[in-house]
């Protein structure tokens, strides 16, 4: 087998920033014109459900308190605006999504009596903010005035027209606020972040201050749009992160440098996906595994226009057919699974060691593909609980008035298993096929890719159905669509889990005929089974142990 992990050394960084992917396209490398972008949420500690949130009207005076996403902690409260828009996941009516990685860096800089969260900050812009650029304001002034109490972390930012990525962290426990840069990406490239700051220099000549906001720094270099605020530098001056010319400040290397498992762990997903369309990215596979620090770019133009299949494969990635493939290293075990005890990192004879940590995950607690129409007054938001390798993409919409009870908050919690829930539906199945991974998850792909087709097969069809509709009647009829659809997957993966049980029970596989049903002998009973055999390299493994 080849290598799997590598030593860390000096410091490591928190087990949250190495949780969470985002894959962001232009409309331009689209095959459809639409933006794309999306976001797995990882955490051992936290439930899947889809969030729903109603369009609303505010009495003046009226406050919103802001509980940490993480943690549930009242952080405070902040006045509301007048209308709030409605949001379905991170997606909000007018198709504005927002996905998010942590990348933690500088620790020192959270202040710990801040009032806005990173989840706040999504969720409170989704509800204000019409496109991307609101938002990017609305975010800075939010945690300006009310101060930021989470890590560092970058944001996708999208509308049909737009695609930015932002990066901000706290400046300190003393002083109030972000420091922060944004950059849109071209409309005919790609980009990614996976819980390491990606953005290095900035273009500082000719830069000027933003119209009507002299706090923040604006600039526009071969197309390419950027905003940063204008103490960016001199924060990191000051606190002893950059000491040389303004030209060669680097946003990620001051504020996040990058370390073993920044590179191995979190910008080996951004490699693994920017390789599939940009065959030079290959070339960064020494940076990966930190053998220099040679910063992939952060943006390409890919060799071929990006589909939403394309981008729910990409959330499925393993590292499969690189030297990082998860499935094919010590650890993966008897049946090749991707699952690794006691986390990413592990100490040995005071050394420590680090795996790789590939796009598809198991604490994955839910993801989402969001597509942004710019031709239409609703985007798609599909929607997964659970590991991405083994879930179902459902297709939800930016106009949803209700999710299906199979999704909804409440239905179950991490300690509280619900017959009812998908988040519990597709664990059981997960969980299950992590025993014999190699074995059942081709099963499991099979009737994922069948749920999906049927999907791309359906939206097409939706579209010719509500032409004529009424707004209303059109918001009913795609809200009903989306939770019949939920509630049918979830059935299936409740079958789905039953077949497989009744397959591999006690070790060995049950026989099937060309239609896929079990065979029985001429009585009715179960025909003789097969007994898996493990791979060779397994039982050369183990065969001194056992020799009599």
């Amino acid at each position: 087998m080849k290598k799997l992990f590598l030593t860390i050394a000096a410091a490591m960084m928190t087990l949250g920033a190495m949780a969470c992917t985002n894959f962001l396209v232009g409309r331009l490398a689209s095959n459809n014109g639409q933006t794309m972008i999306t976001y797995a949420a990882d955490s051992y500690s936290l439930y899947g459900f889809l969030r729903y949130q109603p369009a609303a009207d505010h009495q003046p005076g009226e406050m919103r308190k802001v509980y940490d996403w993480d943690t549930n902690k009242f952080l405070g409260e902040i006045p509301e605006v007048a209308h709030t828009y409605s949001v379905i996941g991170n997606m909000n009516e007018k198709q504005l999504t927002i996905g998010e990685t942590t990348y933690g860096g500088r620790l020192e800089l959270m202040d710990t009596t801040g009032v806005m969260d990173y989840g706040s900050l999504i969720y409170i812009a989704l509800e204000r903010c019409a496109n991307a650029r609101e938002a990017i304001l609305c975010i800075a002034d939010l945690a300006g005035k009310y101060g930021y109490y989470s890590e560092g972390e970058s944001f996708s930012i999208a509308d049909p027209k737009e695609v930015w990525i932002m990066e901000l962290i706290g400046k300190g426990p003393d002083k109030k606020g972000i420091v922060w840069v944004a950059t849109r990406i071209p409309d005919d490239c790609i980009s990614a972040h996976a819980n390491q700051a990606r953005i290095t220099t900035l273009p500082l000549k000719k830069a000027k201050a933003m119209k009507g906001n002299k706090q923040i720094m604006t600039n526009m270099v071969d197309g390419q749009e950027w905003w940063w605020s204008k103490d960016v530098i001199e924060v990191a001056r000051e606190k002893g992160y950059f000491s040389g010319n303004d030209a060669d400040f680097s946003f990620c290397d001051a504020y996040a440098p990058l370390d073993l498992t920044g590179a191995y762990a979190c910008e080996g997903r951004v490699w693994s996906f920017m390789r599939k369309y940009d065959e030079s990215y290959d070339q960064y596979l020494p940076y990966v595994m930190h053998q220099n620090n040679d910063h992939m770019p952060l943006f390409t133009k890919p060799n071929r226009k990006l589909a939403a299949a394309d981008l729910r494969e990409a959330m499925r990635d393993m590292y499969e057919g690189t030297p990082l493939d998860i499935q094919q290293q010590e650890g993966a075990g008897i049946w090749h699974s991707k699952l690794r005890y006691g986390g990413l990192v592990f100490t040995l004879d005071s050394t420590e060691y680090c795996y790789p940590r590939p796009t598809a995950t198991q604490q994955s607690v839910w993801s989402f593909l969001s597509e942004m129409h710019a031709d239409k007054d609703f985007g798609t938001f599909w929607f997964g609980v659970d590991d991405a390798a083994t879930n179902v993409y459902i297709p939800f919409f930016s106009c949803a008035n209700k999710v299906p009870y199979c999704m909804q908050q409440g239905n179950g919690d991490l300690l509280k298993y619900s017959h009812t829930s998908a988040f519990w539906a597709f664990n059981t199945v997960a969980n299950y096929a992590y025993t014999k991974y190699e074995r059942m998850l081709p099963e499991i792909r099979f009737r994922q890719a069948e749920w999906e087709k049927r999907f791309d097969e359906d939206l097409p069809l939706l579209e010719n159905k509500i032409g004529k509709m009424s707004v209303e009647l059109r918001n009913d009829y795609l809200s009903q669509y989306s939770c019949t659809q939920a509630d049918a997957v979830v059935a299936d993966w409740h079958e789905l889990f039953g077949f497989l049980m009744v397959k591999y029970l006690d070790g060995v596989e049950k026989k099937q005929d060309e239609q896929g049903k079990f065979l029985r002998t001429p009585e009715g009973e179960s025909t003789s089974p097969n007994r898996l055999k493990p791979n060779e390299e397994y039982l050369r493994s183990i065969a001194p142990a056992v020799a009599h």
